[in-house]
């Protein structure tokens, strides 16, 4: 009975990942989905018995028919929502995309409209404001080589402000 109790209390988030491309110029790659009104980043929900990196690397291929290596995680985000209950997601460095990688892009018809390279001071009117302080917070981390945790695609530290 108390077992049943204590993982009653525990947490089973939904977990998503997903990568940020950039260019050479440091603008971040972003998605048009065709299921949704706002501009995403290549990813999706982490499957039962797959780690997020292996989820970020599948979903990526098959989004956008990619296999480009992935390198450190950037930002985690504890993000949950009404409609969908606790969420973690993961965000990983997928770097600077070649014109190899890019030549090779074929967009997943069913789930992709297009995709384009945004500025990090555009990224905001592409997108939902969450997703915008994830990327934004990511970009940074990525600078900095230091991943960050978020709650809401905030520093912790950074909601009083």
């Amino acid at each position: 009975m108390a077992a049943n109790a204590q993982e009653a209390k525990m947490a089973h988030p939904r977990m998503a990942a997903g990568a940020l491309f950039f260019d050479a110029v440091g603008r971040v790659l972003m998605v048009e989905p065709t299921y949704k009104s706002y501009w995403e980043i290549p990813g999706g929900y982490v499957e039962t018995g797959e780690s997020p990196l292996h989820a970020a690397i599948r979903e990526v291929q098959e989004e956008l028919g990619i296999t480009p290596a992935l390198g450190g995680l950037l930002a985690v985000d504890w993000a949950p929502n009404e409609a969908e209950g606790d969420k973690v997601l993961y965000l990983f460095d997928g770097g600077q995309l070649s014109e190899e990688d890019l030549s090779k892009i074929t967009l997943q018809p069913d789930e992709l409209k297009a995709f384009r390279f945004v500025s990090l001071d555009e990224v905001g009117e592409r997108t939902i404001p969450r997703l915008a302080r994830r990327i934004l917070a990511a970009a940074q981390a990525r600078q900095e080589a230091v991943p960050v945790y978020l709650e809401h695609g905030q520093r912790p530290d950074s909601e009083a402000a």
